[in-house]
């Protein structure tokens, strides 16, 4: 069991820029990979973007050129630059953690995009 828990939600203007973190209680390492995912009202839970033990990142077309994931290893945290923040980014941002097929989520963090 890992425990996840995700922060730097909040309140920002169309254009604004967020850094959320996602704090693992272990190793990054020992996932398959660390994901960012969102859930909007109304909408099921999407994939943002996620990052691999490899290395390898993959992003929805949606936040491409305007996310960026990334890791520090030493803190076991995971974390999701966001830039040219827009309404439609609006949602509870969760952090996943997957192995073998499973995922361990974390609580998740509000981002309200709004001027």
């Amino acid at each position: 069991q890992v425990q996840l828990v995700e922060s730097g939600g909040g309140l920002v203007q169309p254009g604004g820029s967020l850094r959320l973190s996602c704090a693992a209680s272990r190793s990054i390492f020992s996932f398959d990979a660390m994901g960012w995912y969102r859930q909007a009202p109304g909408k099921e839970r999407e994939l943002v973007a996620d990052i691999t033990s490899g290395g390898l990142i993959r992003y929805s077309d949606s936040v491409k050129d305007r996310f960026t994931i990334s890791r520090d290893i030493a803190k076991n945290t995971v974390y999701l630059h966001m830039n040219s923040l827009k309404p439609e980014d609006t949602a509870v941002y969760y952090c996943r953690a997957g192995r073998n097929g499973y995922g361990s989520w974390g609580q998740g963090t509000q981002v309200t995009v709004s001027s």
